[in-house]
């Protein structure tokens, strides 16, 4: 008999242009007025943040801003030591993946309601129940809490850095590997495999891999559909109760890059990158993720992600300890022929 499990999923949703100034109307359908506490950064306060509490405050709402300097467990204590004195009804996360990832987070342990507002379309973590927490120099996943509403104003999105938008771009392909890992971990380990969160997350890859041509910088149409994307790929991780539909041997690969490089990329800009030389190793069709990376204008090269060759190497020779419970196409490890090959025909490194 299967134990049962919780499922999280946004109540509200709004994409689209200039939806920042329905973030009273949000809380008041939610029921959620009254004291709100807003996690965001120093750069992202003045992109948002400010606007949000002064949304806020103008319909009665006090706000707590709090400006993040980064995600470690330690900063997640502060704010929840801050908001058990504020005592809000909600969190807001106004910013990038830091602000959100603490934000949902602490709403977690607080047991108070999250609202994500990105001001960047660079990971699925703007709708899923997943943070990524850093220490000692490497990230960890937490289950943290799914945003109960998703505020995505694509007229900010859109003009936020390109890069961002394309990294993105990058994490939602990465799905195509994670879940072909994650039916490799059902056939051969008997793993739990949710069968409608592998397709939502194949559907939300297709639907960027599908467009790539449409995808520019400046526009709007372009940020929204990234967008819809990604939160795709975050409710399918709450389907699944776990990151499986979305993070596989390419995020492993990623993480141990983060550990290795002396300048690391973009988090999606190395899942897809990751993607490309996984899908090789599956045996399927690495060219086409590849094709789809370069159309967008994404890094599918060492150099151009500014990485040495020989750290793309040790990452690959890294990655299968990242995670050792989650079993992927990296079995117990490459050997480093085996990863030097890999990186060479797919054209990682030159």
């Amino acid at each position: 008999m299967r134990e049962s499990k919780w499922m999280q999923f946004p109540r509200e949703v709004l994409i689209g242009n200039d939806v920042l100034k329905e973030t009273p109307a949000v809380l008041q359908k939610l029921k959620l007025t009254g004291k709100t506490f807003i996690v965001t950064g120093k750069n992202t306060a003045g992109v948002a943040g400010n606007d949000v509490a002064a949304l806020l405050e103008k319909e009665k709402n006090e706000c707590y801003i709090y400006k993040s300097e980064k995600a470690t467990l330690e900063e997640v204590e502060k704010i929840e030591a801050a908001a058990k004195e504020f005592k809000p009804k909600c969190f807001l996360g106004v910013g990038s993946g830091r602000s959100i990832d603490l934000a949902k987070l602490a709403s977690k342990r607080c047991d108070i309601p999250f609202i994500s507002v990105p001001t960047a379309a660079s990971h699925d973590g703007i709708a899923s129940s997943r943070a990524s927490i850093h220490s000692d120099e490497k990230s960890e996943s937490y289950a943290a809490q799914a945003p109960i509403s998703v505020i995505a104003d694509t007229g900010i999105i859109s003009q936020a850095p390109f890069r961002l938008l394309a990294a993105g771009c990058g994490d939602v392909i990465s799905n195509c590997t994670a879940v072909l890992d994650w039916e490799l971990a059902s056939r051969h380990q008997n793993e739990p495999f949710s069968e409608s969160a592998a397709l939502m997350s194949k559907m939300s890859a297709e639907m960027i891999m599908g467009s790539a041509d449409l995808i520019r910088p400046g526009l709007d149409s372009s940020a929204r559909m990234v967008v819809k994307a990604l939160v795709l790929s975050g409710i399918a991780m709450s389907i699944a109760g776990s990151s499986r539909p979305a993070s596989g041997s390419e995020h492993m690969f990623s993480h141990a890059l983060d550990r290795i490089a002396k300048k690391p990329a973009l988090h999606g800009e190395q899942c897809a990158i990751g993607a490309i030389m996984m899908m090789y190793l599956h045996g399927g069709d690495w060219e086409k993720i590849r094709s789809a990376l370069i159309q967008i204008g994404v890094p599918t090269s060492a150099s151009e992600m500014g990485i040495a060759d020989e750290e793309i190497i040790d990452a690959l020779l890294l990655a299968h300890t990242i995670r050792p419970e989650r079993y992927t196409i990296l079995g117990t490890g490459l050997t480093p022929s085996a990863a030097e090959k890999v990186a060479a025909v797919t054209k990682v490194i030159q």
